[in-house]
């Protein structure tokens, strides 16, 4: 077992944005710059503490801290393990950038003195979750970020937005339900709901309906067949930045509390013995072809983007349930991955629709011409949910293709592939149109590149990091995303699942 270490810093990371929210609204109304610059001073600082609770992640600590006096009977508790601090560090990350992009992208947008403090707090639930040390904590925060991702996702307030809310607040209520039934069924069977090893020694009626609503409450977030239903049109209608959150991030979260379910919850020798998880592999299977199928026949180009998130979603899902370590490397590099390219992906099609209002990929054809960097941006990180070498998704299915084999499943390898090739089905065809028709009415025939449209510098930066990061965190020597997410595997598989 790795030493555990007090530490302040998990308390800190995570209730930090809570005080960044209350000073975004005290500030709101009498400086629209101020508020703005909390906002992205909010985001930053999180990472930073984030990141320095590397050194002693990195010495094979864990960061714990516990206050069992509030909310009794259970307590408060956090803690950062490998898989707390790779995911509380992904989030940071990709939130920090978001947070730049959405200023100029709510810039001429209505209800911006809601829009920051929600984006915010929603933060601060997103980062409770992953660095919480126990299930109740756990789901406290996790119902925190739900909630508050409401409010971002009806922010326009159309007819759409508000319908697509009202279904998604359904589904989170549906969620919490099954969530809480399976904390209180764990907590009468094993006495405790501690993160840690396996705390379910033996199977029984109870641990099957818990585990069962544990893949209800938690697969409802991460868009798991067929739970998937509020994912299409929810994305779709929020604002892109707040869809690159909901797609690139708060789905992890979902998959994130599955893992700790599967490996510090029930353990790999229970869920061995009984063969629960075979209804996790074959939902993730279909989650896989449905999300990938079904995003080829979108025209709107957020709402193929978010059918494309449920297929991506069903790979993480697969690879913690086919229960040997590359696959779950694979699930867990996966998750980082899926949240550069897919963020990129929502803040290009985003930049893309502010600067020319439409929405169609048909008439988006030819956007190449006046939005060059906009549409590489796009184009590089099309590539990586691919697959194509050397890029991040290249890397998580390499390792999901060998761990399948290792689970002695070779059949999900050509899931895989099948998925890939659709992946690539409803790629190419926005690139190759963006790149090389006249016919869009937008390309005005143009014969050589421009940079008449291209989009505001404050969005764009973030927008080709996020992309760049799909190249550069792949061909690093010992890229420290990579590294982490192996370390987080053998944590969970050799010292936490047992």
């Amino acid at each position: 077992m790795q030493a555990t270490v007090v530490s302040w810093l998990p308390v800190v990371a995570t209730l930090l944005p809570l005080v960044g929210t209350g000073c975004i609204y005290l500030v709101e109304g009498r400086s629209w710059q101020w508020r703005n610059g909390l906002s992205v001073a909010t985001a930053a600082i999180a990472f930073g503490l984030v990141l320095a609770m590397y050194p002693a992640i990195a010495a094979g600590k864990v960061l714990v801290m516990e206050f069992p006096n509030i909310l009794p009977p259970l307590g408060l508790s956090f803690r950062a393990d490998p898989l707390g601090f790779f995911m509380a560090a992904t989030m940071s990350l990709v939130w920090l950038m978001v947070t730049v992009y959405s200023l100029a992208y709510m810039e001429k947008e209505h209800h911006k003195k809601r829009y920051y403090p929600f984006l915010i707090l929603t933060l601060s639930g997103s980062l409770g979750v992953v660095l919480t040390g126990d299930m109740f904590s756990l789901f406290l925060f996790f119902e925190l970020m739900s909630l508050t991702a409401y409010v971002l996702i009806i922010h326009e307030q159309s007819h759409e937005a508000m319908k697509a809310g009202y279904k998604y607040l359904i589904m989170t209520i549906l969620g919490s339900l099954a969530l809480f039934f399976a904390i209180i069924a764990v907590y009468e069977i094993s006495g405790t709901l501690i993160i840690g090893r396996g705390i379910i020694g033996w199977p029984s009626p109870l641990a099957l309906g818990a585990f069962v609503a544990f893949l209800l409450g938690f697969g409802i977030k991460a868009g798991m067949f067929p739970l998937h239903v509020w994912l299409p049109d929810a994305h779709p209608v929020a604002p892109s930045p707040a869809s690159a959150l909901l797609s690139g991030l708060m789905l992890k979260t979902g998959a994130y509390g599955l893992i700790r379910v599967i490996y510090n919850v029930y353990g790999i020798s229970l869920l061995q013995r009984t063969n629960w998880m075979q209804i996790l592999v074959w939902l993730a299977a279909i989650t896989i072809l449905l999300g990938s199928s079904v995003a080829i026949l979108q025209d709107d180009i957020k709402r193929r983007l978010a059918y494309s998130s449920i297929g991506q979603m069903g790979y993480i899902l697969l690879g913690m349930g086919l229960m040997s370590e590359r696959a779950l490397f694979g699930a867990v590099f996966h998750i980082f991955g899926h949240a550069l390219m897919k963020s990129a992906l929502f803040l290009a099609a985003g930049a893309m629709i502010h600067k020319t209002h439409r929405r169609s990929i048909a008439d988006l054809e030819g956007i190449g011409y006046r939005m060059p960097l906009t549409l590489g941006a796009f184009t590089l990180s099309a590539l990586a949910m691919i697959g194509i070498p050397p890029l991040v998704g290249f890397l998580s299915k390499w390792e999901l293709s060998l761990g399948a084999l290792d689970a002695g499943r070779p059949w999900f390898v050509v899931i895989l592939l099948a998925s890939s090739l659709m992946n690539g089905v409803y790629y190419f065809p926005i690139i190759i149109a963006g790149y090389f028709s006249k016919k869009s009415a937008y390309a005005d025939g143009a014969q050589a590149w421009s940079m008449a449209d291209e989009t505001s510098p404050v969005m764009l930066v973030p927008l080709v990091l996020l992309a760049a990061g799909t190249l550069i965190f792949a061909v690093l020597p010992n890229s420290l995303p990579y590294v982490l997410a192996g370390k987080s595997a053998h944590f969970l598989f050799h010292l936490g699942g047992r």
